[in-house]
């Protein structure tokens, strides 16, 4: 399960790179060809792997918790990761591929010819800023699993082992 976990999180942030230098490149060239190409290409990788590689991280990371004395909600390095990667998830299901399919249906809008900021608008920068966004929540979550800062969650007992009240 820790090789699962590891590949697909890998593969999740490699995406995110991938997507990040396709819109990059859209973005700082004047070529039509070249904005149309990175769009679709953005868009056929999206659609394949952002909801499977999500998923996996997410169900994945869920599983290997429950299953290690690190427990889901024991350590609040764990239940923080739990809340970046479920975040994550939802951002790249729902924000993430609506904005690659803006960007498929503004190049489809504009087969042949150039292609002006115009005609593209905000669309540009938002392929550029919300897999930006997704690499600093990797980020986060690798530096939180490398770091493992903060110690354990109270579990409500006190030092004599008696309940709270």
């Amino acid at each position: 399960m820790v090789v699962v976990h590891v590949v697909a999180s890998i593969s999740w942030l490699a995406l995110m790179l991938c997507l990040l230098t396709l819109a990059t490149t859209a973005l700082t060239t004047n070529d039509a060809d070249t904005v149309r190409t990175a769009y679709r290409a953005m868009g056929m990788l999206g659609d394949v792997l952002i909801i499977p590689l999500s998923l996996v991280t997410l169900v994945s990371g869920v599983v290997l918790a429950l299953g290690t004395p690190w427990g889901l909600f024991r350590y609040y390095w764990v239940s923080t990761k739990l809340w970046l990667t479920l975040a994550a998830t939802v951002a790249s299901m729902f924000a993430l591929t609506a904005r690659l399919h803006d960007a498929v249906h503004a190049v489809a809008r504009h087969p042949a010819g150039p292609i002006s900021a115009m005609d593209l608008g905000f669309i540009r920068y938002n392929v550029v800023i919300v897999p930006a966004v997704a690499l600093l929540l990797y980020l986060a979550n690798v530096i939180l699993s490398v770091f493992k800062p903060w110690g354990k969650r109270s579990d409500g007992r006190s030092a004599g082992g008696q309940q709270r009240r």
